[in-house]
């Protein structure tokens, strides 16, 4: 008996809903309520990643970061988020999108100012490994085959 492959479309409300960071404490405040879901992952993709982002009012994706050797790229799909970068502050609603260049240290995260939840797709290329930093507080990530470790920019672990 063969076995049905299985379909390559799927509901999001089938993929699982990752709640809260992997950031240590305090670092980890602002990014509790944050839900991702890993959609590339649900259907077998290995080059790059696609996440879900559902931020609910008040909660920020991630601490100002950028990547040494990923691209990112953000689209939003509802509701309003703040973009933050160097060059200051930028309202995104629904329809705008932006990109993160790998190894240019432009620190970027997004933040939900408004009273209702957004959501924003995330797509990013999943390099073997690689790391970067995060702009405004002393923690920079790296990750490899073995795992992502967060450090204080020193190397120390935290």
């Amino acid at each position: 008996m063969t076995t049905k492959p299985k379909p390559p479309a799927m509901d999001p409300a089938d993929v699982e809903v990752r709640v809260g960071t992997g950031y240590p404490p305090p670092f980890d405040e602002q990014c509790r309520t944050r839900e991702r879901q890993r959609l590339g992952d649900a259907v077998g993709l290995s080059q790059y990643g696609v996440n879900l982002l559902t931020l609910p009012p008040g909660a920020w994706s991630a601490h100002r970061h950028w990547h040494r050797t990923e691209d990112e790229f953000i689209y939003v799909l509802d509701g309003e988020v703040t973009l933050i970068t160097d060059a200051g502050e930028q309202a995104l609603t629904r329809g705008m999108f932006a990109g993160f260049p790998a190894g240019k240290p432009d620190g970027h995260n997004l933040v939900n100012k408004s009273d209702a939840p957004c959501q924003v797709l995330e797509i990013g290329t999943r390099p073997e490994s690689g790391g970067g930093e995060y702009s405004d507080i002393d923690m920079k990530f790296e990750f490899d085959a073995n795992g992502s470790r967060f450090l204080h920019k020193n190397g120390d672990p935290y």
